[in-house]
């Protein structure tokens, strides 16, 4: 089929969340592949998302979606590997729909088999084929424009803390963790979120002295996961005099449990028991630059003209 007879499309691929409490066990049976969690631990992510009413990736990612299609101006599909729309169903629309070719983007720059590896199987299916072409894209954190869309954030939240403190504050990256034999098997998250942090440390001109790293959100299954945790970060810095500290997620590209719970509720009490104060950097959610951004790795992998003031 020649260029001009394609549809082209792109499709965003995200870990899903559910639209009530109630959905919960169901939502942590699609995660687990059936695999059965006792009950404490469902009772406490029930819990979890009772505290922040509800998780909003949803609403946030499909909001994302539209801004990638407002720079395109080609159709931007979602599909949700844990919770509607599925991965699956999106693809039967996308089918439905005529598209021919797609460039697949997952919504976690970092590439790890415990999540990008999932959305890609989830897409492919058993078969490892799909009704039509797919480019899927297998990491991109260190596109130009998502550091840009980090920076714009850091920068607003950061300048607040340091003007509040009357002192720097000293900042933690963030990411989500994994288990640590997913790292010893060759995996290249970390490295690729630790390079995510050090491109916005530059972009935003702190000194190696002025960050520190360390992953967040680990899992409550069995078995050593990927550290230094986000709480002996915090002792850390206390220890060395800081009261202090502010967090910028680079893993996460919009407001959801681990954002909501895990951050404001969680890491800012542990640091109030601490003594300490905890500011963050505000989500992606509804940045223009990070659409641009999205945008940016669909337009080089489609070969399209770029259009956005952003793109300069």
């Amino acid at each position: 089929m020649s260029e001009a007879n394609q549809k082209q499309a792109v499709l965003l691929i995200a870990h899903g969340s559910p639209d009530r409490v109630e959905e919960i066990p169901e939502f942590l049976r699609n995660v687990t592949g059936g695999r059965p969690l006792p009950d404490a631990v469902i009772e406490e992510i029930k819990h979890r998302y009772g505290l922040i009413g509800c998780s909003p990736l949803t609403c946030h990612t499909m909001d994302q979606a539209d801004g990638v299609r407002r720079e395109l101006e080609i159709p931007v599909y979602v599909g949700m590997r844990n919770w509607k729309p599925f991965i699956g169903d999106t693809v039967k629309q996308m089918a439905a729909d005529g598209v021919t070719l797609a460039v697949a983007i997952c919504l976690a720059p970092q590439n790890s088999r415990t999540s990008v590896g999932l959305y890609k199987k989830a897409l492919l299916g058993e078969s490892g084929e799909a009704p039509f072409a797919i480019d899927f894209v297998e990491h991109w954190h260190d596109n130009r424009l998502l550091i840009r869309a980090f920076a714009e954030k850091f920068r607003e939240g950061w300048k607040h803390a340091c003007h509040e403190t009357g002192a720097k504050v000293p900042v933690i990256f963030t990411a989500h963790s994994v288990p640590q034999r997913t790292i010893a098997d060759g995996d290249p998250y970390e490295t690729q979120a630790r390079e995510t942090a050090a491109l916005v440390a530059e972009a935003v001109g702190l000194s190696f002295g002025d960050w520190n790293f360390a992953f967040q959100s680990q899992g409550m299954s069995g078995g050593a996961w990927l550290g230094p945790t986000v709480e002996e970060t915090f002792v850390g810095l206390k220890e060395k005099g800081h009261t202090s500290v502010f967090l910028q997620p680079i893993g996460f590209v919009c407001d959801h449990v681990e954002i909501l719970y895990d951050i404001d509720i969680a890491f800012r009490k542990f640091a109030e028991e601490h003594g300490m104060r905890l500011w963050r950097a505000e989500s992606l959610n509804h940045s223009a630059t990070f659409a641009a951004a999205v945008a940016d790795v669909a337009r080089t992998r489609l070969g399209l003209v770029a259009s956005s003031s952003l793109q300069a």
